[in-house]
């Protein structure tokens, strides 16, 4: 399959890239690597998200040409859509992406059940951008500099700072060589974890007001609503990184972040230690991801939703 996907890239003119709805560091980093190697290639290339994106990512090589809209999408050679394990996860352009002769999935989500005939899938892989970083050592691709620090971002933030379990030793190595290749850890981090406006730490100090613990403390679940966002001026955007804040505490195994996206719809995000798979209670509600980290939606009344996943924590 590898054969087929560097042929398609040797022989498309006109390429698509695209990932999924609420972008963080290992879809963007991929996306604006894998542009730059494009473009280094003399090919046409746009990357378009449906979601912004969020300021604290502004700042990698390339993000100021990322479009949100774009007519005619089916008429381009070669689409890639990255860190998505399923095609709608592209959001509102999935149907005219659909249409592309032409589809490549890169991906490591193990919820994944291949849904292009092109693909790299590694359900071990730490992030989107180890796969990427592979593909194009393997193509001798050009390492500029520009591209090392956007696949050193995707991979710093899959991994949580080389902090989750899918930190592996050809990771360490990949990220090595990438700081070789000119990626500065220390900006990058700097950029992406210590810039965030007040309005952030506002929220973060309702959203702690509604932490719950459970299971003998095992277990500890918060709460973003839209009212939090209108009080504080803060956008969606400001969440991230908020589910991982109990999951630091001794003795906590999962940890919950429920995010209100409508009136009675919720995003629910889950972490977990060790080997407690919360992929398995994220597909109970039609969502998916890794073992220590998971997404779905629900709808219903806050209370009743979180009931309905506490009954499917204990049952895990």
């Amino acid at each position: 399959m590898i054969k087929e996907i560097l042929a398609a890239i040797s022989t498309g003119g006109k390429f698509l890239i695209t990932a999924h709805v609420r972008l963080d560091g290992d879809a963007l980093g991929s996306e604006l690597a894998l542009y730059l190697m494009l473009k280094d290639l003399g090919k046409e290339v746009v990357i378009c998200n449906q979601d912004p994106t969020p300021d604290h990512y502004r700042f990698l090589p390339a993000a100021a040409h990322i479009v949100h809209e774009l007519d005619h999408i089916e008429q381009y050679d070669v689409g890639f859509v990255l860190d998505c394990s399923e095609l709608d996860r592209v959001g509102k352009i999935s149907r005219e992406v659909a249409k592309i002769k032409t589809l490549i999935n890169i991906d490591h989500h193990v919820s994944n059940g291949g849904f292009c005939k092109l693909r790299i899938l590694d359900p071990k892989a730490s992030s989107t951008g180890e796969l990427l970083y592979r593909l194009m050592r393997r193509m001798h691709a050009k390492m500029t500099k520009d591209i090392c620090t956007n696949l050193y971002a995707a991979i710093l933030t899959d991994t949580g700072g080389f902090r989750y379990s899918s930190t592996h030793q050809n990771t360490l190595w990949a990220a090595g060589d990438l700081v070789e290749g000119g990626a500065d850890p220390q900006w990058i981090s700097e950029n992406i974890y210590e810039s965030d406006p007040p309005s952030k730490l506002i929220l973060l100090s309702r959203v702690l007001q509604t932490l719950t613990l459970d299971m003998e403390n095992r277990t500890a679940s918060m709460v973003v609503t839209n009212q939090h966002l209108q009080d504080t001026g803060a956008r969606m955007e400001h969440t991230d990184g908020f589910i991982d804040i109990p999951r630091t505490v001794k003795g906590i195994d999962i940890a919950m972040l429920y995010t209100q996206m409508g009136e009675k719809q919720y995003k629910l995000s889950l972490r977990s230690k060790g080997k407690i798979n919360v992929e398995m209670i994220a597909r109970k509600f039609d969502g998916g991801g890794h073992v220590n980290a998971a997404a779905c939606r629900i709808e219903g009344d806050i209370e009743e939703i979180k009931s309905r996943v506490m009954d499917a924590v204990k049952a895990l």
